[in-house]
This record gives structure tokens, C-alpha cells and sequence, in this order.
């Protein structure tokens, strides 16, 4: 984790992003840098060009909006005396940097990711705005990093109290690899199995198998297989990561295919929208 890309999508309240961002950069000495994607204004719309009043009033309302960003961004990082300094510079940190590139969200930040170790995105006060959800689907398809989402508050430790939604898939399994030194300090991991849960598991190992991995690594690791009782797979792992204390979810994203997710519903969609603790989530 030593590179974090912090997409920040406009001035809203992203403190806990931010705490979250400095906490993880303190424990690695990461490089955090600040994102604003500015969009384009259209040239054409309907059946012709865009008038240019339009055209300035839309660009000057995105200037605002990256500057206010970068006001909540700049502001943090100078309250916790984190300097600025580019990447390249190979100070160890926590250091900061700012960016601001024009284009489309989801495919900058699916494509500019790519350089980064983690993409930690801020949690809005909506997380079903489309823009968000467009934003976090790119990150994780695009990218082929894993995502890091912040909680609804900032947190007082990252990584302390684990828990792994396993479903034996492969993209748990992933993001487990993924994630794994952020996993490193875990004082208890367990690795979490539900029982009964329609679309909740596919044929892979059991959550006994990969937590006796995890304690072959070192980590303090259990398994705990919960019967869903007619509740949704979603609802049990928040209902369980929440009783359990967890400081850390971690999950792998759309082993059913998104489309199906999106007509049905599905563990990812539900845990994306509702996780009150920082989610690690990988595809």
C-alpha cells in the first residue's frame, strides 16, 4: 500500500475518506494523491452545438467544484503537516499531491488507477448517486486494483478487527491477496460463511479451510459459518461485521455477473450501498 489514489468527487464532507487515507499512509509511509475529474462540457446536444453561455456556465460550475475539493483535500493533509511532494520525489511518507485531469470519472479514475497500489473512495452521504456507483464499478473492473471505501465515520484503527466475507469465490479469494498487508496487524480475523442464503456461495473451499491458511501465515484467524435464517446474504455479513466490531470488510465483488446483480439484486450491490465500516472489495 505504499501508492493511494484518493478520487474526490466535489466538496462534500469527506473527512472520513481523508482519515482513512492518513491512517493507512501512516502505517505504510503511502504516497496520497488527491483526484478531481473535471468534466467536459458538451460541444453538441439534441440536434445541435451547445450554445457557448452554456458551455462557460458548465465548465465554471466544475471549476468550483474541483477548487472545492481541492480546499478540503489541501486543508487535511496541511492540518495533519503532511507534505507535498510528487510522487516520483521517492520521499518516504505520508506525502501528498493534488491532480485534476478532464474526462469522464469512471474512466479516468478505471484507467489512472492503474499506477496506484489501492483506490480509496470517499463514501457519499447517497451512495446510490449514480455517478458514485459508476465511479467504484470502473475502479473495480477497470483498474485491476483493489478499492478501498471508506466508512460513513471516520475510524479509530484499520485492520485490527477482520472479517472476511468468504463465499469461495475467486474473487474473494483475490482481494484476500490483494489486501493482505493491510491484514498484517489483525489481532482477530474471521473469516465469515453463511448458510443458506440464496446466491450467497459457490463451490470453492470452506471458511475453516482459508482461515487454517491465513493461521499457517501467522494471522489469528477463525471461521464462523451463520445460518441466514431467511435474511439476505447482504444483511447478514453487514449484521455480523457490525456485532463482531470489524474495522475492516473485506469482500470480492460480483461473483454473479453485474447484470444479474442489477435486475436482482446481490451481496456486492447490498454491501456497496449499506457498509457502515471501511470495505476492502476487489473483482
Amino acid at each position: 500500500m505504499d501508492t493511494i489514489l484518493l478520487p474526490l468527487r466535489d466538496g462534500e464532507a469527506a473527512s472520513a475518506a481523508v482519515e482513512l487515507a492518513h491512517r493507512v499512509a501512516t502505517r505504510f509511509g503511502s504516497h496520497i494523491e488527491g483526484l478531481f475529474v473535471r468534466a467536459v462540457p458538451p460541444l453538441v446536444a439534441g440536434d445541435g452545438p451547445v450554445p457557448a453561455q452554456y458551455r462557460r456556465q458548465y465548465a465554471e460550475m466544475w471549476k468550483e467544484n474541483s477548487e472545492a475539493a481541492r480546499r478540503v483535500f489541501t486543508s487535511e493533509m496541511s492540518r495533519r503537516s503532511v507534505p507535498f511532494r510528487e510522487m516520483a520525489s521517492g520521499e518516504k511518507g505520508p506525502t501528498a499531491w493534488w491532480r485534476e485531469i478532464e474526462g469522464d470519472a469512471g474512466d479516468v479514475v478505471g484507467s489512472y488507477g492503474r499506477l496506484f497500489d489501492v483506490i480509496l473512495l470517499a463514501r457519499p452521504e447517497d451512495s446510490s448517486a449514480s455517478d458514485w456507483g459508476d465511479m467504484c464499478e470502473a475502479a473495480l473492473f477497470d483498474s485491476g486494483r483493489p478499492v478501498l471505501i471508506a466508512g460513513k465515520q471516520p475510524v479509530a484503527s484499520i485492520g485490527e478487527q477482520v472479517v472476511i466475507a468468504w463465499n469461495g469465490s475467486t474473487e474473494t479469494a483475490r482481494t484476500i491477496a490483494l489486501g493482505n498487508r493491510l491484514l498484517g496487524d489483525a489481532k482477530n480475523i474471521t473469516v465469515l460463511e453463511i448458510k443458506g442464503a440464496a446466491g450467497g456461495r459457490v463451490p470453492g473451499p470452506s471458511a475453516e479451510e482459508v482461515a487454517a491458511h491465513l493461521a499457517r501465515g501467522g494471522h489469528n484467524a477463525n471461521a464462523k459459518l451463520v445460518d441466514a435464517q431467511g435474511r439476505s446474504s447482504g444483511v447478514v455479513v453487514l449484521d455480523e461485521a457490525e456485532a463482531l466490531g470489524a474495522d475492516l470488510l473485506v469482500k470480492g465483488a460480483y461473483s454473479q455477473s453485474r447484470l444479474r446483480a442489477m435486475i436482482f439484486g446481490g451481496t456486492t450491490r447490498h454491501v456497496l450501498a449499506h457498509a457502515g465500516m471501511p470495505l476492502l472489495i476487489a473483482h
